[in-house]
């Protein structure tokens, strides 16, 4: 039970601490700067989504990663998870059946920088969390695909008799 007590007590101070940050965001004497998330290792077949790129663009480059490699992973956090969400479900439709999707969310811890405008404050850091979104969209492997049409037609014929 101590756990849980302690464990109040800091999310306490943390409300706290951002209702400070806020009031003095908001009578102009510090400005904060968000800092840029921790990326995933960028690899060929990765893709960050954010809002400011073109959609039509985001589309095509995913399309084409998926044509070369039968694999996208497409990322998005915050206010961007509704748009990887429509561009994985964009190359699934364009798919016509052969590409499927894997998703799988998180929570990422990002930090702002809080900068004084004036001399009265001390340059201090906040935390806060955001959510993502990972999509995997990949072709299946064609053996396996085969083997559960494979599957099905025998289920069927057993079924019939």
């Amino acid at each position: 039970m101590a756990s849980n007590a302690e464990s109040d007590k800091l999310k306490e101070e943390l409300k706290r601490k951002q209702a400070a940050v806020k009031e003095l965001i908001d009578n102009e004497e510090c400005a904060l700067k968000k800092r840029l998330p921790r990326k995933l290792p960028k690899r060929d077949c990765d893709v960050y989504v954010s809002r400011k790129t073109d959609f039509k663009q985001q589309l095509k480059r995913c399309q084409k990663i998926l044509d070369n490699g039968n694999l996208v992973c497409i990322h998005g956090l915050g206010q961007a998870i509704n748009r990887a969400i429509n561009l994985a479900l964009q190359l699934q439709a364009s798919g016509l059946g052969t590409v499927e999707l894997e998703t799988h969310t998180s929570t990422v811890e990002l930090v702002d920088d809080i900068k004084p405008l004036n001399d009265d404050h001390e340059p201090d850091t906040l935390g806060r969390s955001n959510s993502a979104v990972h999509i995997r969209v990949f072709r299946p492997d064609l053996q396996s695909a085969m083997d559960e049409l494979s599957e099905i037609e025998r289920v069927t014929k057993s079924v019939k008799t």
